[in-house]
């Protein structure tokens, strides 16, 4: 069964996307922690990180780096902060969060925001590429 990210990519369920490329995809978490929370996906549904080979791992990386430049240049904040934990959805995902306070990494305090504030920090942070 396709996880919740497989039928993202697929275009079955949409998303504030934020950067694509032919391997991987990024876009706005819809339960951030803090504006602008990120999530960083390979295409290729694989369950954990470290069950990606060397190649795919670093390229991953590497794309999450590309978002979190343009992350930070978009949103205010002193830096932006990276996860994986991923539990919840068994399809590698890297968390970019942007940072004013080590209490946004929790995940625990979540932040509400209306789809035309999600449509708005999208087209800020795709701009900020």
């Amino acid at each position: 069964m396709a996880s919740l990210f497989s039928k993202i990519i697929s275009g079955e369920i949409p998303c504030y996307k934020i950067a694509e490329d032919e391997k991987h995809l990024a876009f706005l978490d819809i339960n951030p922690n803090a504006k602008g929370h990120t999530l960083c996906i390979p295409k290729q549904e694989i369950d954990q990180l470290f069950d990606m080979d060397a190649v795919s791992y670093t390229a991953l990386l590497q794309f999450a780096h590309h978002v979190a430049v343009g992350l930070k240049k978009a949103v205010p904040c002193k830096r932006v902060g990276m996860a994986v934990i991923g539990l919840e959805v068994p399809h590698t995902h890297v968390h970019l969060i942007p940072l004013n306070e080590m209490d946004e990494m929790r995940f625990q305090n979540k932040v509400k925001l209306e789809p035309a504030e999600f449509e708005a920090i999208a087209l800020q942070i795709r701009e900020k590429l």
